[in-house]
């Protein structure tokens, strides 16, 4: 079966992916800080093979030895899930530098080694699919403390289209999901709403995007391809009204 890795799968949307994508007979490659979690996971994800390991993405030395790792473990590594980060952050000039540099390290500098790592990964089996979790946050510059975490949102965006420029005619793939608002750890709200999917029906569009190979997708589709125009769109008085 396809191997398939997926970085920050000890919760949220990367441990619900794990168990969406172990469910459709995908073997899986999990790593995170938190390897209690990691293993508590694998024990519920069935017959297929799993394998866990710890990383923190600010190592970033221990992104390519893991990744490595995990290739000789399976023989190839199919699909690469960059989805580890932060949703943490503060309105700029508040003082809180340290929480937005944080955020910039994780979500963009972490980021930029799994994209190498997995690049690298890709270029020599000359086959592959990145897949870079972004937000509906990057289409527009947003306000108070989703600032910076929107910023690196349209950073990663951005890398992994430019990887897809390089690799265009090739057997390697690139997909760029753009997660409206859905329940995690991350997220703001344990409560669905009309703009608020839960884990299990937001994970399941993206899984979708991901099989299907698209080249980004805005997920759920219903409201954020029609919310996620009007974002970008909207002249930003307009705009703000939207981004709460």
């Amino acid at each position: 079966m396809p191997t398939i890795l997926i970085t920050g799968a000890s919760s949220g949307l990367g441990a619900e992916m794990a168990r969406q994508f172990a469910a459709l007979g995908y073997d899986l490659a999990l790593c995170a800080r938190r390897t209690d979690r990691l293993e508590s996971l694998a024990a519920t994800l069935g017959s297929v093979k799993v394998s866990v390991k710890a990383l923190d993405v600010n190592d970033h030395d221990a992104v390519f030895r893991v990744f490595e790792e995990f290739r000789a473990e399976f023989g190839t590594l199919d699909k690469i899930i960059v989805n580890a980060g932060l949703g943490k952050g503060q309105p700029l000039g508040t003082g809180r530098f340290d929480a937005n540099l944080a955020t910039a390290q994780t979500n963009f500098i972490g980021a930029l080694a799994q994209t190498e790592a997995a690049a690298q990964i890709f270029r020599e089996q000359n086959a592959g699919q990145l897949v870079m979790v972004s937000s509906v946050s990057a289409l527009r510059g947003m306000p108070k403390n989703i600032t910076t975490y929107a910023a690196t949102k349209a950073a990663v965006a951005h890398l992994a289209e430019g990887f897809r420029a390089d690799v265009m005619g090739t057997p390697i793939k690139v997909t760029v999901l753009y997660p409206g608002y859905i329940v995690s750890e991350m997220s703001a709200t344990s409560k669905t709403t009309p703009l608020v999917a839960s884990t299990e029906k937001g994970v399941r569009a993206m899984v979708a995007a991901i099989e299907k190979e698209k080249d980004s997708a805005r997920v759920p589709a219903w409201p954020w391809v029609p919310v996620g125009f009007a974002l970008k769109h909207l002249p930003l008085p307009m705009a703000r009204k939207l981004m709460g």
